[in-house]
């Protein structure tokens, strides 16, 4: 089978690598759609490898041991692996799950870890079914495209009732936009790029917000809250800057999620957290017994996702895609 690789000086392309076989509680998935995250980013500083990607959406060709699943499924993959054994495992937190093997040894390949290529490996308690009635496409934004800032707001308890500030309007924080306005909070985007904050507008946020002077920022999101702050905030940046804004901008006992990985943020204990009396939230991901509620969310939403979906590629042009990516 071919996966994807990257040959260094921003060069990559498809290589051969052995077949995979289904074993013990193991799926075979035929992969047939796959959102890109931040693999771009080696792509960009001439990494040389294989093996990339975390999330996919495809179709159960052998099932697993546990009779969870059944050939011809469609499935959307989700991230790592988690034992499916301890408590957090079981309550659906498995993405924090400290018991995760090295799946190599159970199924013989390396190029099984990966989604950038025909087929992949992965137990069947981290496959999530599909309904009938939502496209392939749409059903791999279960991942992250929508998974981290809806795992956020389930935290956060967003409703119509409020203002969410997101700031980062990469896929993740465009996927926000979605879940926000699909529950019908009101968005307050933090944005730069001309093109992602015309798409936040198109995906419905109802103001756009530039963080370059982080004073004049936090004042445009104090007016357009008569003064009180923002209910609730998401960074999906991952830039202390935009971080230390949300803090800044959003009301007394309101809270914070951080999903956009990275950023060394100072906290004030007095001033942020005691004062102000802010719930800080670290969301990774969803838990997975709320995926039917995830999966209600795409169906309602369709129309935006496929907004959300700007581009996409066959394998075969992975080079092209993720020179796209790095612009």
């Amino acid at each position: 089978m071919k996966i994807a690789a990257m040959f260094g000086e921003k060069k990559g392309g498809l290589i051969d690598v052995p077949d995979l076989k289904a074993t013990e509680n193991f799926a075979l998935v035929k992969v047939l759609v796959v959102p890109m995250c931040t693999e771009f980013k080696m792509f960009a500083n001439g990494h040389k490898g294989q093996g990339f990607g975390h999330e996919a959406a495809g179709e159960v060709m052998v099932a697993g041991g546990s009779g969870h699943l059944k050939a011809g499924d469609r499935v959307v993959v989700m991230p790592l692996y988690g034992c499916g054994t301890c408590e957090l495992c079981l309550r659906g937190d498995y993405i924090f799950c400290r018991e995760s093997f090295n799946a190599a040894k159970v199924t013989g390949s390396d190029a099984g870890h990966y989604t950038y290529g025909q087929y992949l490996l992965k137990p069947d308690h981290l496959l999530v079914r599909i309904p009938d009635d939502i496209s392939i496409e749409h059903g791999s934004m279960a991942c992250c495209g929508l998974g981290p800032t809806f795992g956020a707001m389930q935290r956060m308890g967003v409703n119509k009732f409020d203002t969410v500030v997101i700031t980062g309007m990469g896929p993740v924080g465009l996927g926000g936009v979605v879940n926000a306005v699909f529950r019908g909070a009101r968005v307050i985007a933090v944005e730069s790029h001309p093109y992602r904050a015309e798409l936040a507008k198109q995906l419905g946020a109802h103001e756009i917000v530039d963080p370059r002077d982080n004073t004049a920022a936090v004042k445009r999101i104090d007016d357009l809250t008569d003064g009180k702050g923002a209910d609730k905030a998401i960074d999906c940046s991952g830039v202390a800057a935009a971080q230390r804004l949300l803090i800044d901008s959003v009301k007394r006992r309101g809270q914070v999620a951080f999903v956009g990985e990275a950023g060394e943020l100072a906290i004030k204990v007095s001033d942020d957290m005691i004062r102000k009396g802010l719930t800080l939230v670290g969301s990774w991901h969803f838990n997975l017994g709320d995926s039917f509620q995830l999966m209600e969310v795409i169906r309602g939403s369709h129309r935006l996702l496929d907004k959300l979906i700007t581009h996409t590629f066959p394998m075969s042009r992975v080079q092209e895609a993720w020179e796209l990516q790095t612009r």
